[in-house]
């Protein structure tokens, strides 16, 4: 598996491409061309164009949770796909792959947070697959689905609400999920935020994959000046687990990645890294 980062909050030295702070992978498994998240502008677009990555090709797109940094830039990759078939003359229509709750709306002191595209305009443009169950994608990738709430010290607060069926509920991110890779040394998550827990997300992809190696986690960590207890609790639980390497990035600040790094071996990420597991 193949994993090239086309949206981050940093970019990577001497690459020159552009960052913002959102999340965008593009990831390739035996036949396999996936977008992981789109960022919240057009970036994902223009970074892949730089790479020579043919967005074209893709098959599937999976969307982690439906927050605007993550699903911001849809109506870009509408856009771009409407132009393919324009000058094509044909068009590839993507799988499209997320929890039931994604693109409700979200907004958070009145503001809207969520996706401002919505499902009657998905299911024109993309083959839209909602669900609460783990999908496998490839022979060792597979998508979570919705991440059980375990422990005692993620996910605690909500962010904002959400409005499902005309109801108005805080919101603890129930949409929020993850990709997993099935290594031969064992387990590469890739979170999009961890809204749900990172150490909740490990324990479901140990539960769904049947292994307890976990040699990567890259993504999002969701410590944002997190309290002293989450930030410990999340080190010990990862420590407990002889988590070999981890690469957090976007919604993982600095002061939390010093004290990763203090038992960790931590890989800097940003637009332009390529990663392959085997």
């Amino acid at each position: 598996m193949k994993l090239t980062v086309l949206v981050d909050n940093n970019t990577l030295i001497d690459h020159y491409f552009l960052g913002e702070p959102a999340v965008s992978y593009y990831i390739e498994d035996e036949n396999m061309k996936l977008l992981f998240d789109v960022g919240y502008t057009d970036i994902f677009l223009k970074n892949a164009q730089k790479m020579h990555i043919a967005l074209n090709d893709i098959s599937t797109i999976v969307i982690s949770h439906g927050h605007n940094d993550h699903t911001g830039g849809l109506p870009y990759l509408i856009r771009h796909c409407a132009d393919a078939y324009t000058e094509h003359g044909k068009y590839n229509k993507p799988e499209l792959i997320a929890h039931p709750l994604a693109f409700c709306d979200k907004y958070e002191d009145k503001n809207e947070i969520g996706s401002l595209i919505k499902e009657d305009i998905l299911k024109r443009y993309f083959r839209l697959v909602l669900s609460k169950s783990e999908i496998w994608l490839t022979n060792n990738l597979v998508f979570l689905g919705e991440i059980e709430r375990k422990n005692d010290f993620e996910n605690k607060k909500p962010i904002g609400k959400f409005r499902n069926k005309d109801r108005d509920f805080d919101d603890f991110l129930l949409d929020d999920s993850a990709l997993v890779y099935k290594a031969s040394k064992g387990l590469v998550i890739i979170a999009g935020c961890a809204h749900s827990g990172i150490c909740n997300i490990v324990e479901k992809a140990k539960s769904i994959c049947h292994d307890t190696r976990i040699i990567d986690i890259i993504g999002g960590f969701h410590l944002l000046g997190p309290s002293e207890e989450l930030l410990q609790k999340t080190c010990l639980y990862m420590k407990q687990n002889k988590i070999q390497h981890i690469s957090p990035c976007h919604c993982t600040d600095l002061q939390s990645k010093i004290e990763l790094s203090r038992n960790f071996r931590i890989q800097e990420v940003g637009v332009g890294l390529t990663i392959e597991y085997v």
